[in-house]
């Protein structure tokens, strides 16, 4: 059983997967996209996203700590001049893994894995007493609504009263109909 043991050996012995991640990791940086096999991906994303915290923080130490893990110079003067100033506001979620579907040779699942290229917008979390907001806004506008209500209803009053006396000479009508028959 492997309770307790995080990670994939993704088939390979520790120092083999090691520097097949170093690899990785500086042509995902290098390039913003690298398409390779879930697992692989998932893996990768760990050590990515490690990689550009250290770059946001921006000091002589954190350079060294990325520098033992990317060894090319190019690539680290990369991710501190241009790539984690992008992130510079963002908490975290640096990547983006794209399921692409199956190989055609082994039927491994593929993935495009991306640095996140928009930029965060911060979304209001919807909250149950804002909901509650929105009828009390709305209840001003209501209030409009019955003024203008209570204009047309005394319109409609007006036409009641009018309507009544001819109602009343409808009654009378009878009356005189009645008074004729006799």
């Amino acid at each position: 059983m492997r309770h307790r043991k995080a990670g994939r050996r993704l088939g390979r012995n520790s120092s083999h997967r090691k520097a097949m991640l170093r690899n990785m990791v500086t042509s995902l940086l290098q390039h913003e996209k690298i398409t390779t096999t879930d697992a692989r991906a998932k893996e990768l994303r760990k050590l990515a996203e490690k990689m550009i915290t250290l770059g946001k923080r921006g000091t002589l130490h954190a350079r060294r700590q990325v520098l033992q893990v990317i060894q090319d110079k190019k690539v680290v003067a990369k991710l501190f001049e241009q790539i984690a100033p992008r992130y510079q506001e963002r908490p975290g979620g640096y990547t983006r893994i794209i399921k692409l579907g199956h190989r055609s040779g082994d039927n491994a699942s593929m993935s495009i894995i991306e640095l996140v290229e928009e930029e965060l917008t911060i979304k209001p979390k919807k909250k149950k007493a804002a909901k509650k907001a929105e009828p009390e806004v709305e209840t001003p506008a209501v209030e409009e609504t019955t003024t203008e209500e209570a204009s047309t209803e005394e319109v409609p009053v007006e036409e009641e009263a009018a309507e009544e006396p001819a109602a009343e000479a409808g009654a009378d009508d009878d009356a005189t109909e009645e008074k004729n028959k006799d």
